[in-house]
């Protein structure tokens, strides 16, 4: 599975950006995508996923919205209230058998796309 990320960009605090995620996969109807991030010098960090239902974490609730497009196999991101501390590059994932109480942990997923830069100014 290959995955392309791609919308990143250099933003104000307050802006909406929209990230793209195309992979592919046939079987990407069925299967768990989520978006990760890495900040400068920090650990990568979940933000979200799509597994039937959405989630996400508790610092992006209520302003990122996980979508899927299965007729396009791409799954988007839509933030909206960024803010600095959402500066990171952001990665898009799948995995083969990801089990719900899984869909947080980037060790259960297989298959990474190569990253999309955004950058939030105060």
């Amino acid at each position: 599975v290959q995955l392309q990320a791609s919308g990143g960009g250099l933003v104000q605090a307050g802006d909406s950006l929209r990230l793209s995620c195309a992979a592919s996969s046939r079987t990407f109807h069925r299967t768990t995508v989520g978006w990760f991030r890495q900040a400068p010098g920090k650990g990568r960090e979940f933000v979200a996923a799509h597994k039937n239902h959405e989630y996400y974490a508790d610092s992006v609730k209520g302003r990122f919205t996980i979508s899927k497009n299965n007729a396009k196999t791409t799954v988007y991101l839509q933030m909206n209230s960024l803010k600095p501390e959402d500066t990171a590059v952001y990665y898009c994932a799948t995995g083969d058998r990801i089990i719900l109480s899984a869909v947080r942990d980037e060790t259960a997923y297989d298959y990474w796309g190569q990253g999309t830069l955004v950058t939030v100014s105060s």
